[in-house]
């Protein structure tokens, strides 16, 4: 199992070296924000292989949080993001 742990963070890290990638170069600012949202996810998932591996749920409520945060992220850029295509 602890095999599977280790692929499964392996390519977590490689997802968010690639939406680090995204975030750097996107040429748009929504692009930017998608990136930051899948990194942040990202985060999550790693931490909730984390809980998994150590079998600590003590660390529930910083996914709830992160998540939250991604959620609430996401939902303001793209409310701006309209926004600022209506005004064009």
């Amino acid at each position: 199992m602890i095999v599977v742990y280790a692929i499964v963070l392996a390519m977590l890290c490689l997802a968010g070296v690639l939406t680090l990638v995204r975030l750097f170069q996107g040429p748009h600012a929504l692009d930017r924000v998608a990136a930051l949202d899948v990194f942040i996810l990202l985060i999550v998932a790693a931490t909730a292989v984390y809980v998994a591996y150590f079998e600590d749920g003590s660390n529930i409520p910083l996914l709830v949080a992160f998540a939250l945060l991604a959620f609430v992220g996401s939902a303001t850029a793209a409310r701006l993001a309209e926004r600022r295509e209506r005004h064009r």
